[in-house]
Parts: structure tokens; C-alpha cells; sequence
């Protein structure tokens, strides 16, 4: 999954008029696939930075519950624990919360590697579709739609796995509520 969202990301940057260092240090720094889908037309248009902060705290806000749900599991790592809050994407706060730590091996490395790898996976990826992006010549009208595809596919599947869908019918009920009253335009 990071391999193909990051080079979408990065050859979307590249088609977006961005070089490769882009893809690669947003990528490095951010590392928030959302919102660095986002940050590409955030980047394109007239600089608003109240907008900006607040569209990035809105797809971010999910961190705050994933590092609430990770405080015991992170308590007592040391000079990791840093890392391991700036590294929590998506994927990796759902392996490191579910994961069965085998006997014998350091919880605090174990959650470091998959937050180092799944960021290294990332930001390789993006950095290299941020290359292709330049040697490869295609058509590439809807790439900015991975994202929303992406999380219709994940939707899809929750609602097929779940018995209650009060959590997936206010995330289908808030968008509608903020469209009728922001607009289309905000």
C-alpha cells in the first residue's frame, strides 16, 4: 500500500509542477499521506496559512486519538518515544496496537522498526514516483482521486465487518452537514 499511494503522491507532485525534493522532504517531514495530498493544491494556491492550518489540524485530528491509545504501550521507551509519536501513521499505529510481541523481543525496538520502515517504505516510494513522475510519460487525469478511493474501499470494508454503523453513518452525516453549511467552495 505505501509503495503505490507514495509514488501516486510523488508523480502527482511531479505532474503538479513540483520536483522530486518536494515529494521527498514533505514526505520526510509530514509524513501524513492525506494531508500531503492536500498540501498540493495548499501549495498551488494563494497562500492562506489560517486555512492551511486548519485543514491540516482537521485530517490530522485522528493522531490525537491514536497517541491517547498508544501512552501505556510507548510509556518507559526513552530516547524512542519521540520518534515513535512523529511516526505514527495510520498503518503503523494498526500494527503497533495490535501487534503479539513475541517472547524475547523488545517491545520498544519492535514498535520502532515498523515506524522506521513503514516511514523509510513512504518516503522511497513518494521520492521515487517523484522521479518517474519526470521520466514517465502517461495520462494522469484522476490521480489526485487515489486518496478518496482509497478511503472509500476502507469504508466499504468496515461497514461489511461491523455490526453497528453509528461511527460510519455520522462519518457519512458530518461531511453533508459541513457542505450544506460552508459550501461546495469551502
Amino acid at each position: 500500500g505505501f509503495c503505490f499511494l507514495g509514488m501516486t503522491y510523488g508523480i502527482y507532485m511531479n505532474v503538479s509542477g513540483f520536483s522530486f525534493w518536494y515529494p521527498l522532504l514533505m514526505s520526510f517531514t509530514i509524513y501524513g499521506g492525506s494531508l500531503e495530498f492536500v498540501a498540493v493544491s495548499m501549495l498551488l494556491a494563494p497562500y492562506a496559512p489560517l486555512q492551511c492550518f486548519l485543514m491540516a489540524l482537521m485530517i490530522q485530528a485522528r493522531h490525537l486519538f491514536y497517541g491517547i491509545s498508544m501512552l501505556d504501550k510507548f510509556k518507559g521507551l526513552g530516547w524512542k518515544k519521540p520518534y515513535l509519536i512523529f511516526g505514527m501513521c495510520d498503518e503503523t499505529f494498526s500494527i503497533n496496537y495490535t501487534a503479539q510481541i513475541p517472547e524475547g523481543i523488545d517491545r520498544g525496538w519492535f514498535y520502532f522498526f515498523v515506524t522506521l520502515l513503514n516511514q523509510l517504505y513512504w518516503v522511497g516510494s513518494a521520492t521515487l514516483g517523484g522521479v518517474l513522475g519526470s521520466l514517465i510519460r502517461f495520462n494522469t487525469e484522476g490521480l489526485d482521486f487515489v486518496m478518496t478511493a482509497m478511503f472509500t474501499v476502507i469504508f466499504l470494508n468496515q461497514w461489511e465487518k461491523s455490526r453497528q454503523h453509528y461511527s460510519a453513518l455520522i462519518g457519512l452525516a458530518a461531511p453533508l452537514v459541513c457542505l450544506a453549511v460552508f459550501g461546495s467552495g469551502s
